[in-house]
């Protein structure tokens, strides 16, 4: 469990998180990463569900490379314009045209203004001149030409509007609006228009403004504009009207009711379609894969070399690719896209239904997902595991891809990054505040154990540090010390310098086995070394591993002992006492300085067994308590004293080693020896003093001589009556 300062921190960097990400969606601010999100989310659900293969209504006239060299530069004369309705009316049957250029000057190609201007010269103002130039004019009037070959058919031709602060000019002849402007609406100011002729010739016209994101990217196109007092078309919508019998659009709005809240969905209809429309007439442009529709060259159309087939009963939109004419947009396939093709896809996708819109209701959905998914994920990564928190963040994202999909195919765009981000952004902000946390926790327990316990106990203790604590508590747990043998007389053999590199490289070895066996280095008293085990670490084993602790450090001695030897050093024998018992451990001292420590009679005990190994020339001593908490070693029973500052007696014993694989004459030994000592203790001196002799004539022992010594002793002076077979020592 985190510390409760802790969970304050990190709860209010939750809501402060969720709050940030809620003030964007509520438009108070932008947050650019977000945008681009919501960008990446479109263009990735688009790649992967766009349908593809080519589309037989709809064909582009490109005026190419190949026009421009067959036919000449641009603008071409009206007249090549009339010819190019006449061959795709006539010729090919299309359905309709549309224009993505706009016929704004006056055609002065044919020379007739000249001419006209000649006539007037009254020089040259002969009868004869200006009854041919009467028959000639209507034949170079290419506008009036063109205006003709536009009459009756459906035809739209395109403009521009000048959106509002980039001017205000106006040129040419707008169409009749279609529908009464919309109130409210951030109409344009100005506009480039064909000419009047032309405009009253066509059956309609559209503006083919395109629009952009933020990333500069036309995924959005409006089909409608307010300007003044009516409402227009786009270049898409009024060549899909023209195409239906240019008979009148309708539009309206779908009203609904979603959580008490009243949303209405504008719509437009055309010829008998009804398109949604978004909040500002736009709509998500449906885009296909690959290359659905077709580009003809407008020189080969008026060449009359494309094979019918190509263009009948298409609708077909009249636009450029040529260097220096086309224009080019970037969209979530390309990053030069032509602008005519844009137009394409828009009429593909009115005439199948599926263009997209973001519903009314989008907005308040993601901020309520928002709030809501954020609030209760920063309550519940509070209160679980990461890999738990990670699964509820999955299960999460998942839901809300499927609701995207699901919008999605009910041709809904909601924006649900935000969202997605929210709960991601939440879970790595509370994993990497966790992983702040509890490097700072693990700096701390290093900081507070470092010195006492080995790293990887240090890294295993900060996984939970509540669950350790420096404070004092009482608990069963085995204590170690070790001292070296004789050493005032090793200190006085070498110069203080040497006898640091000595200590030094002795207490390094030492160090590394204690911490092999997860134990706690208490302090280092001189050449001692106290040792614990079961604290602050909980280790059930706590005994059998202070046990192994001691035979481990007696069996690194003769390869110390040989590297101290070539350094012409003097030999390191070591007694070792450990107990196992009840014992205070904590962080204990004074106000200047405390240290982690362990106290109690337990621990002194242990103290006392060390010191009287060297009695019994054994290397290792334990207690009774030690051996009856150990299963894994065997141990011979050594004798029974009364240490000093203890008034009952201790039976004390030697580890012999791990039960399996001790060897069979080390078993028949420790039998012999202890079955010896009972004889002992029960004044059996015969019998004791021939079994101690038959094993110091096998295997010499300092212990077997300090028993023969003793019933020696009893022999000359024999024991009280009520003697218990306790050796009672006066010393430390």
């Amino acid at each position: 469990m985190k510390p409760l300062s802790s969970r304050w921190v990190q709860a209010a960097l939750s809501a402060l998180f969720v709050l940030l990400m809620a003030a964007h969606v509520a438009g108070l601010w932008v947050i650019a990463p977000m945008q681009r999100a919501e960008a990446w989310l479109y263009d990735t659900t688009l790649h992967r569900t766009a349908p593809s293969g080519p589309d037989d209504r709809i064909a582009i006239i490109d005026i190419d490379e190949a026009s421009l060299k067959s036919v000449g530069r641009w603008p071409w004369s009206r007249d090549r314009m009339a010819l190019l309705m006449d061959q795709l009316f006539d010729r090919y049957g299309v359905a309709a045209v549309g224009f993505d250029v706009v016929f704004a000057e006056p055609d002065s190609s044919s020379g007739l203004a000249s001419l006209q201007q000649l006539a007037q010269h009254e020089l040259a103002a002969s009868r004869d001149f200006q009854t041919a130039l009467k028959q000639l004019a209507p034949r170079l009037d290419y506008d009036a030409r063109f205006a003709q070959a536009l009459s009756g058919r459906p035809v739209s031709l395109g403009y521009y509007f000048i959106p509002a602060g980039m001017g205000d000019a106006r040129s040419g002849t707008l169409p009749p609006p279609s529908l009464p402007q919309a109130q409210g609406s951030d109409a344009p100011s100005g506009y480039g228009a064909n000419l009047a002729l032309l405009q009253n010739a066509a059956q309609g016209a559209g503006f083919f403004n395109m629009r952009a994101d933020a990333d500069g990217t036309a995924r959005q196109m409006p089909l409608l504009t307010p300007y003044r007092a009516g409402t227009y078309l786009a270049l898409s919508t009024s060549t899909l009207r023209v195409a239906f019998g240019a008979e009148p659009v309708a539009a309206g709005a779908d009203r609904s009711r979603v959580a008490g809240r009243h949303y209405a969905t504008p719509w437009l209809e055309v010829g008998g379609l009804r398109v949604p429309l978004g909040a500002e007439g736009e709509v998500y442009v449906p885009y296909r894969a690959g290359a659905p529709f077709p580009y003809i060259s407008a020189g080969a159309v008026l060449a009359g070399t494309v094979p019918p087939a190509q263009l009948e009963n298409r609708i077909v939109l009249v636009g450029s690719t040529a260097p220096g004419l086309t224009d080019l947009r970037v969209t979530p396939f390309s990053n030069s896209f032509p602008g005519v093709e844009i137009h394409a896809h828009l009429l593909a996708g009115m005439l199948d239904g599926t263009t997209r819109i973001t519903p009314p209701w989008a907005n308040d959905a993601r901020l309520l997902a928002v709030l809501l998914l954020g609030g209760l994920l920063s309550v519940v990564l509070l209160r679980v595991s990461p890999l738990v928190g990670l699964a509820t963040v999955l299960a999460l994202l998942a839901a809300l891809a499927a609701a995207y999909v699901a919008a999605w195919s009910r041709f809904w765009v909601v924006p649900l990054a935000a969202p997605m981000l929210t709960v991601a952004g939440l879970y790595v902000l509370n994993t990497g505040y966790g992983f702040f946390a509890t490097t700072r926790s693990k700096r701390q327990m290093t900081k507070l154990f470092g010195q006492y316990v080995p790293p990887e106990l240090a890294a295993e203790m900060s996984l939970d540090p509540a669950h350790y604590t420096m404070a004092g508590q009482s608990r069963e747990m085995s204590v170690l010390f070790s001292d070296i043998r004789g050493f005032t007389d090793f200190s006085e053999k070498l110069p203080p310098a040497e006898l640091a590199e000595v200590l030094n490289a002795y207490l390094s070895t030492m160090t590394r086995i204690v911490q092999q066996q997860r134990g706690t280095i208490d302090k280092y008293i001189g050449d001692a070394i106290m040792a614990f085990w079961n604290a602050p670490v909980d280790l059930s084993d706590h005994a059998s591993r202070a046990v192994q602790t001691a035979l481990d450090m007696q069996a690194a001695l003769p390869q110390l002992n040989r590297e101290f030897a070539a350094r012409n050093w003097p030999e390191v024998k070591i007694g070792i006492g450990v107990n196992t018992g009840r014992m205070s451990v904590g962080n204990m001292g004074s106000e200047f300085r405390q240290s982690y420590t362990v106290m109690g009679d337990a621990v002194n005990l242990g103290s006392r067994l060390e010191g009287i190994t060297k009695q019994y020339g054994v290397g290792i001593l334990v207690t009774q308590a030690t051996v009856e908490a150990d299963p894994l070693h065997a141990f011979m029973k050594v004798d029974t004293v009364r240490v000093k500052g203890k008034a009952l007696p201790v039976v004390i014993f030697e580890p012999l080693g791990t039960k399996t694989g001790l060897p069979d004459a080390l078993q028949a030994d420790a039998a012999a020896f202890e079955a010896a000592f009972a004889h002992y203790q029960a004044q059996q001196w015969d019998a004791a003093e021939a079994a101690l002799h038959t094993l110091n004539a096998h295997a010499p022992r300092t212990l077997y001589t300090v028993y023969l010594e003793r019933i020696a002793h009893f022999r000359a002076a024999p024991p009280p009556a009520d003697w218990d077979g306790v050796f009672v020592y006066s010393t430390k």
